[in-house]
């Protein structure tokens, strides 16, 4: 049904748009190999932006990019056939059923009238519309429209997709569904493909690699796995009493623990859960009032971002 990609799909050099004074993109450059890659960054970070340059949906003023090795500048067209997007805002013809409208997408990318119905078919059932396809669009619940969305992103076979806040306006329910729809295109069908969110927990579940924009600016580009091994884990030991014995009990462990100036007893127990630490409190016979996670590095990083993005010019 798909095709998978290798190599590098998305390259940036000092990429740069401005709207007037606004430097929206302010000399964005990196390099994306294939996966599942989390566009992370608070609302007004130039997400959005970023990929709608990619896309040759605006024109950006400075620097250039290639998206599957071509030009972006002087191969748009050709481009635009290999690449699925769902704008966050829903842009539906208003009067059409949704197979009418998926099928009139895969028109408009070149595929003839039955095969274009065929695939549209085939995507509806793919992202579990049932007999909702034959509804007129404006009736239909916003995680209908989002799964319409996706349905008509990828009813083309692209190499690869860019989804814009694809769970907004969903449930819990509805997210983790969308989230495990766009998890198994990479996963199962070797699409690429680009989640542009300001959800930390949409980007943590599913993405392989992250990409932290603020302020027009590419702060952090690394592997999930990577960003998550720079902290150790550790947490927050609250304790009635006894918080020397637990300090005295971690060094035995080789667990760097220190006493707070609050009163809390600050543990690096090195493990992804609270588990080991856990167990000891339990040999020990201490019974903690609270135990407080400490963040890990993406999550520490997100809040880098929120800081900048707020910070004065």
């Amino acid at each position: 049904m798909f095709a998978a990609m290798s190599g590098v799909v998305i390259e940036a050099r000092d990429l740069g748009k401005d709207y007037g004074r606004v430097k929206a993109l302010d000399g964005v450059t990196l390099e994306v190999s294939p996966g599942t890659i989390g566009l992370l960054g608070p609302n007004g970070a130039g997400k959005t932006t970023f990929m709608k340059c990619l896309l040759q949906l605006i024109p950006f003023n400075r620097g250039s990019a290639t998206l599957l090795g071509r030009d972006v500048g002087r191969e748009g067209r050709e481009i635009r056939r290999r690449v699925g997007y769902t704008p966050e805002q829903d842009g539906h013809i208003p009067g059409m059923v949704g197979c009418e409208y998926v099928t009139y997408c895969a028109q408009l990318c070149g595929l003839p009238f039955s095969a274009a119905r065929q695939r549209a078919h085939e995507m509806l059932d793919f992202v579990g519309m049932g007999q909702e396809r034959y509804r007129k669009i404006e009736t239909y619940s916003t995680g209908m429209k989002q799964r319409l969305k996706l349905a008509q992103a990828i009813v083309h076979d692209p190499a690869i997709v860019f989804l814009d806040e694809p769970t907004n306006g969903l449930d819990p329910r509805g997210q983790v569904q969308m989230l495990e729809l766009v998890q198994s295109l990479w996963r199962d069908h070797g699409i690429t493909v680009v989640l542009s969110s300001h959800l930390l927990h949409d980007v943590d579940r599913i993405c392989e690699q992250i990409v932290i924009i603020a302020r027009g600016q590419v702060l952090v580009h690394d592997r999930l796995e990577a960003l998550k091994a720079r902290r150790p884990g550790s947490a927050e030991v609250v304790l009635a009493s006894r918080q020397a014995d637990l300090v005295q009990a971690c060094g035995r462990r080789q667990w760097p623990a220190e006493l707070l100036p609050n009163g809390h007893v600050r543990v690096e127990h090195r493990a992804a859960d609270l588990n080991p630490l856990l167990r000891l409190l339990h040999e020990m016979d201490l019974s903690p009032i609270e135990i407080i996670p400490s963040p890990n590095a993406l999550e520490e990083l997100f809040v880098q971002a929120l800081e900048t993005a707020h910070a004065p010019a």
